[in-house]
Parts: structure tokens; C-alpha cells; sequence
């Protein structure tokens, strides 16, 4: 399914990726003034949590592969959200939110929430496709479940 990506038992990872989690969930609940607040209460470093956020993920029961959350930035020029709109329905990915910021200096930043339930190919093959794509740069997995 997804070649990039594995599911391991949390019992034989260091218990870092557990507290960036942790960290994480309450930077995004709003528990915490910031980042520096979340890991001290944690119990890791900054530098830690920076070099992990991006890459450890907690999955929800019975939604295992089932939602992303894709961040990338956009050229502002006719067509190129389009395209990657047309692309991702290509790919079986159903667009749950699309949230846009105004182009400045020619570029608008997209967050994307999707449905992969349905998708064919690995998401990590779609990441790559969308980033080789005219006038998409950027491309990021924030979140998968």
C-alpha cells in the first residue's frame, strides 16, 4: 500500500516519538501557549520535536489510511489549483476542506483535508506526482490516519 510509510507497535520506538505526539496534540488542542510550553510539559527538547513532528503520526481506531492532510504552496496562475484539483479526483482522493491564503509575492498557500480511502495508488506516489506538477511546489503530509 504505502512503501514510505509503516505501522509499528509503539512498545519498540523510543518513547520520544510518543511525547512529540503528545506535544503536538497539545499544541493543536490549545493546552499550550506554544512549543516551548508543550515540551517541557512532555518532558523533550524543541530540537527533538522539530526533527520528529513532521514524521511520527497517532492513528485513530477503525480510520487506519483513511483521512490526510496535505500542505502546499501554489503559484498564482489560471489553472494550477485546477490541475491539482483534477489530478487528485484522478487519483480516487475525495477533498473534504480546502483552505487558501491570498496569493502574496505570487504564491498562496493550500491546506488540503482528504478521503484516501479510495485511492489505487500508494500516497506517496500521489505526493510525488503533485510536487512535479506546473506551478506546485512545496508539498507536504501533515497528518495521516
Amino acid at each position: 500500500m504505502q512503501r514510505k510509510y509503516l505501522i509499528v507497535s509503539k512498545k519498540i520506538l523510543p518513547e520520544a516519538y510518543d511525547q512529540v505526539i503528545e506535544a503536538r496534540t497539545l499544541i493543536n488542542n490549545g493546552s499550550v501557549k506554544g512549543v516551548s510550553e508543550a515540551v517541557k510539559k512532555v518532558g523533550i527538547s524543541r530540537s527533538t520535536y522539530y526533527k520528529y513532528k513532521d514524521y511520527v503520526f497517532s492513528p485513530s481506531e477503525n480510520s487506519m489510511g483513511r483521512k490526510a492532510v496535505v500542505s502546499m504552496m501554489l503559484n498564482h496562475e489560471k489553472g494550477v489549483l485546477s490541475n491539482m484539483l483534477n489530478y487528485m479526483a484522478s487519483e480516487h482522493v475525495n477533498i473534504l476542506t480546502i483552505n487558501q491564503s491570498i496569493p502574496i509575492n505570487g504564491n498562496a498557500h493550500v491546506n488540503l483535508s482528504l478521503d484516501i480511502s479510495d485511492i489505487k495508488n500508494p500516497i506517496d506516489d500521489i505526493l510525488e506526482k503533485l510536487r512535479s506538477m506546473k506551478g506546485v511546489g512545496d508539498v507536504r503530509l501533515l497528518a495521516i490516519e
